[in-house]
């Protein structure tokens, strides 16, 4: 069966929202509110990796929300050998999340994209992050306004790559998997999750790392209008 795509859907955090960029200045900003002698370029080298096995863990339901607020924190702080109390922690990870959506940057060429895309397509949101902190991203950064729905992990009780968020946010958009691509930066989440439900699919790769894989991969978000 031909495709005819009427719906794009996107993840959030490492696809439009450049989550690396705002993390890195919320944490600057936390760490200076509360006096925290560490430097960010030894901590966020070590942080990083820890927070996405966390988030892997997270999708997988082998930890909570509240154990990967504190658990990214405590092997991060210990990872760099500096003594953090646990209550500094659990403050720090509730400051982290106030304050994340707070910062805007976007990845090159997102409004652009997006502005290209709107009157072709509907769009939508599909993202594993904290519901809380989701919306106020698309807000603070004026991304919202482009999105016809928005389906958060937190909303239907399981997260990408499960199918049932995909047939969720189906639902939600009116669409069917053979009407609809994925646009997202993890493979495991994004990628593979809606092709397993029978959406197509574009991998956005913005490390230009995962050349060997069998899906249509892009490096920066303009080259999506050879896509679309």
């Amino acid at each position: 069966m031909k495709r005819q795509i009427k719906h794009v859907f996107f993840d959030l955090d490492h696809t439009l929202w450049d989550f690396d960029k705002n993390s890195s200045l919320t944490f600057e900003k936390i760490f200076n509110l509360n006096q925290i002698d560490v430097k960010l370029e030894d901590f966020l080298p070590v942080y990083e990796p820890i927070n996405l096995n966390y988030w892997k863990l997270y999708r997988e339901e082998k930890v909570t929300k509240s154990a990967l607020r504190y658990g990214r924190l405590k092997e991060a702080f210990d990872g760099v050998g500096v003594m953090v109390e646990d209550d500094m922690i659990h403050h720090l990870s509730e400051s982290y999340i106030d304050y994340l959506p707070s910062f805007n940057h976007l990845f090159d060429g997102t409004f652009e994209i997006l502005d290209y895309l709107k009157d072709k397509y509907e769009l939508h949101i599909i993202t594993n992050g904290f519901e809380e902190a989701q919306e106020k991203k698309m807000t603070t950064s004026n991304i919202k306004h482009y999105f016809k729905t928005v389906t958060n992990s937190e909303m239907v009780g399981v997260k990408k790559p499960n199918p049932k968020i995909f047939n969720f946010a189906l639902d939600l958009a009116k669409a069917s998997p053979i009407e609809s691509i994925m646009i997202g930066d993890s493979l495991e989440a994004d990628i593979e999750g809606a092709h397993n439900i029978g959406m197509d699919t574009i991998h956005f790769d913005y490390k230009d790392t995962s050349r060997s894989h069998k899906y249509k991969r892009i490096t920066n978000l303009r080259t999506l209008t050879t896509h679309l």
